[in-house]
């Protein structure tokens, strides 16, 4: 009989990837300054030998126990699963686990969650949600770092992520102007929610920094399709002249393309259309497909990600950071060459 296939080392990962062990070890534990072609050299040749980190020994050597946790309230999952994706590719790369613990809103549960979490050592926390509006700081005095992602504290000592709402409400109107439109229409959700109002104060804003008047004030309403419907039969009732729609979301925007459809106005040769979101679900099934703003929340979840390492390893990035938003553009504001 043959000997059994012998485990590869740590020592064999650093001949294969030309490093001191010292530094695939590194590498490996996610720790150190090096350089990401290092750090993906080594990874790649761990991969090739099959050779995994042992967890044990690793957390006895480093005191960390490399689990963060992450804390939601949004039960749904609409915005926290792209921002989980996003929180576990950084963390993955340094051989981390996630805790996901849903809150739903409930404060006592909420307070039992963190407890578990502490109890189980995690290295860090990542609070989230499905609002960008503020909340109360999750906890006071943790023993580990904690980094609000999409959502934000309260505390401007606390380190929160959050998509740049303004920014994207920007780069709507400002493609809006591009295409040649002057005439620019906004309904947006609850007048009272937060995101609503940013959105529709850029806007404005990028309006009268081009010298024009929105076309009638903001309409609030409902994060649904239904309220578009009935935004665009108010638009018309008033008689307001408009040849764009900018929308808050993009359920807002496809019953917005719906009822102009439905009175004979074609998206967009009469009128241009722009959602806010980017949901799959909503942008691909609307006709025609819907241009909107995409707040790249697994990127949110990255960098929330990277800077809860980073708060771990004593380098910790207080304040509210503005993570960018980008516009994707389809055919509700591109006329198909046919129709040009």
């Amino acid at each position: 009989m043959g000997k059994p296939a012998r485990h590869a080392t740590i020592t064999d990962v650093a001949a294969l990837a030309g490093v001191s062990v010292g530094t695939a070890s590194k590498a490996l534990n996610g720790r150190g300054s090096l350089r990401e072609e290092t750090r993906v050299r080594v990874r790649e040749a761990a991969r090739q030998l099959n050779f995994e980190v042992n967890a044990g020994a690793r957390s006895l050597h480093s005191g960390r126990t490399y689990t963060v946790g992450m804390i939601t309230t949004d039960t749904i999952g609409r915005f926290s699963i792209p921002v989980l994706m996003g929180a576990e590719d950084a963390l993955g790369a340094g051989q981390m686990s996630v805790f996901l613990c849903d809150g739903r809103d409930d404060p006592i549960r909420e307070q039992y969650h963190v407890k578990t979490l502490i109890g189980r050592r995690v290295d860090g926390i990542i609070v989230t949600g499905r609002r960008t509006q503020a909340r109360a700081p999750i906890a006071a005095s943790l023993p580990v770092p904690v980094v609000y992602a999409f959502i934000s504290s309260t505390d401007p000592d606390d380190c929160s992520v959050v998509p740049d709402e303004a920014g994207g409400a920007r780069k709507a109107v400002e493609h809006l102007l591009a295409v040649g439109r002057g005439r620019i229409a906004h309904v947006t959700g609850p007048e009272h929610h937060y995101s609503a109002q940013v959105r529709a104060a850029a806007a404005a804003d990028r309006l009268a920094e081009a010298g024009l008047s929105p076309a009638g004030p903001a309409l609030f309403g409902a994060w649904s399709e239904v309220w578009g419907r009935q935004a665009v039969g108010m638009l018309l009732a008033g008689g307001t002249e408009f040849d764009a729609v900018f929308c808050g979301s993009d359920q807002i925007a496809r019953g917005v393309a719906e009822a102009l459809r439905s009175v004979g106005r074609r998206v967009p040769q009469d009128v241009a259309l722009v959602g806010f979101d980017n949901w799959g679900v909503m942008t691909e099934a609307s006709q025609p497909p819907l241009t909107s703003v995409d707040m790249d929340l697994e990127g949110l979840g990255r960098v929330a990600a990277e800077m809860l390492l980073a708060a771990i390893n004593g380098d910790p990035a207080p304040g509210r950071h503005a993570h960018p938003c980008r516009l994707v553009v389809r055919e509700s504001t591109s006329v198909p060459p046919a129709h040009a």
